[in-house]
């Protein structure tokens, strides 16, 4: 059971080459609201080509922000288009995971919602199922609901096959939960796992420091998800405006070094 530990990267060579070079070997790619599906296409043999050269993979893939469904409750045609083209993609690029989120859509009731949401994700798991590519929603709060406790029971009952993708800075400073706890209800549905550091002072977000510079306890964590068996990627998001430039690309190199002594490397 290893672990994978890797970075959130732009699309494109020069990035791949970047990662290379810290000695990272896997890629994921936050293709959010608005980005152009043509462009990350007409990349394909490019990132391809840099992959086999430098020894990378693409660990996942995921669009955030996007609204799935409109004020009526329907899925939206042209996200859903967006979602299997992406999956598409991920498939190409031979990664395991599509990370997507689901609107809640004001207006609506409760009951609603959650049934629209299931409807999505049933549609987004059942293709990527056909593709060879799990479906994660991810536990950020932008322009998605299904992100804590109490929807992850009903929703992952009600879409087999649907996993997390889990960010413990979300649980941090979105609902002020307890991410040991939430890891160890839901950690044998987590498919995805970004390493963000944060402080939180008095219920008050101050910044996302590197993972290990941060109040996080990253040791716990770890050790709850080798318990849980979790051998997916472990993604780096550098995500501070403090730690930018020559500071932010040492806070990379530091993240590397204090989450690589905590991996099993049988």
């Amino acid at each position: 059971m290893a672990m994978k530990l890797g970075i959130i990267a732009d699309p494109d060579v020069e990035s791949a080459v970047h990662a290379a070079q810290k000695g990272l070997h896997y890629l994921e790619y936050c293709y959010n609201v608005g980005s152009d599906i043509d462009l990350l296409e007409s990349r394909i043999p490019a990132l391809k080509q840099a992959y086999a050269d430098f020894d990378l993979h693409l660990g996942a893939m995921g669009r955030w922000g996007e609204d799935k469904i409109d004020a009526a409750g329907e899925i939206l045609p042209e996200a859903m288009q967006n979602t299997t083209r992406l999956i598409d993609l991920a498939a190409a690029l031979g990664a395991p995971v599509f990370n997507t989120g689901v609107n809640y859509v004001e207006g609506l009731s409760y009951l609603d919602n959650l049934n629209a949401a299931v409807k999505y994700l049933r549609a987004a798991v059942a293709y990527g199922k056909e593709k060879g590519v799990k479906v994660a929603v991810y536990n950020c709060d932008w322009n998605n609901w299904i992100r804590k406790p109490d929807v992850w029971r009903i929703v992952l009952e009600a879409v087999p096959g649907l996993g997390i993708k889990y960010d413990p800075s979300h649980c941090v400073n979105v609902h002020h939960g307890d991410y040991l706890a939430e890891i160890l209800e839901f950690g044998d549905r987590i498919y995805h796992f970004h390493i963000k550091g944060t402080i939180n002072v008095g219920g008050q977000r101050v910044d996302d420091p590197p993972a290990g510079l941060d109040g996080t306890d990253w040791n716990a964590i770890l050790g709850l998800l080798y318990a849980k068996g979790y051998d997916g990627m472990l993604s780096i998001e550098p995500h501070s405006r403090t730690w930018q430039g020559a500071m932010g690309d040492w806070g990379v190199d530091y993240t590397i070094d204090y989450i690589s002594k905590m991996l099993f490397k049988g």
